[in-house]
């Protein structure tokens, strides 16, 4: 479980969130959803600690991350799986390579059992035999999934996707989105996405946050999104054809 306490985050004395606070609930996947530039991306990149937050408080299972030293915080990061946008893989390593990293970074296990959590990890994600190959030598929706096995290899707490949708099909998008659902549940971590994918949020989004202006303006379930009384998101939700025409079918 993850919970922000009214925290605060300025740039240049502009302030880009404002009073933010909510609980991300442990086994589930937790969506921030919000148009470009609501505070969003900011927002995710705080509680995970690249940003440093001006005023507030960022709980994991009850402990004060901004209150912690480098120690406590170097320990709280193996426990973190990171999913960034456009996968973020290592041009110049095979994908054996980009998915041993963190083990390599981390841990003090043999090149054996390193190989060998690499391998289970790409079996996860329902890739094999691509250890030898490097990101440019395979498709964008194996990209992502190699960047699933990394952000796995640890086996975390805690699992945070920017924008994971980024740059996919439409039906590749649906089988990054279950991949990342399935993993959830099966380690039952607390899963933050960060997306504006209506497809994602209509398909695996148990817990929406909704970012506008810097603020929290609403939160539920994808259920209780179509009878949400909340004007601003509802021209975000149903910016298109395709959703106006299912909220019609939902009345």
């Amino acid at each position: 479980m993850i919970e922000v306490k009214n925290i605060y985050k300025s740039f240049d004395e502009k302030e880009v969130l404002t009073d933010v606070s909510a609980l991300f609930e442990k086994g589930q996947t937790n969506l921030i959803i919000g148009q470009s530039g609501s505070g969003k991306t900011v927002l995710l990149k705080s509680i995970v600690g690249l940003h440093e937050i001006d005023q507030g408080d960022i709980l994991y299972d009850n402990k004060s991350f901004p209150n912690m030293n480098q120690k406590q915080r170097k320990a709280l990061r193996k426990e973190i799986g990171m999913l960034f946008q456009g996968s973020a893989l290592f041009d110049s390593a095979s994908v054996e390579e980009n998915v041993r990293f963190p083990l390599d970074m981390f841990t003090d296990m043999s090149l054996s059992e390193r190989r060998d959590r690499a391998n289970f990890c790409l079996k996860r994600v329902n890739l094999e035999n691509v250890n030898n190959l490097y990101p440019s030598e395979i498709s964008g929706g194996m990209q992502k999934r190699v960047a699933i096995a990394r952000a796995i290899a640890l086996n975390p707490k805690y699992l945070f996707c920017d924008e994971p949708n980024s740059g996919l099909d439409p039906k590749t998008a649906i089988v990054i989105d279950e991949l990342i659902f399935e993993i959830t549940k099966e380690y039952d971590m607390t899963t933050i996405i960060n997306t504006h994918d209506m497809n994602s949020v209509m398909g695996i989004g148990e817990k929406i946050i909704f970012i506008y202006q810097g603020k929290k303006f609403w939160e539920g379930t994808k259920d209780e999104i179509f009878h949400a009384q909340n004007e601003t998101l509802e021209n975000f939700i149903f910016a298109s054809k395709l959703f106006k025409q299912i909220r019609q079918s939902n009345k």
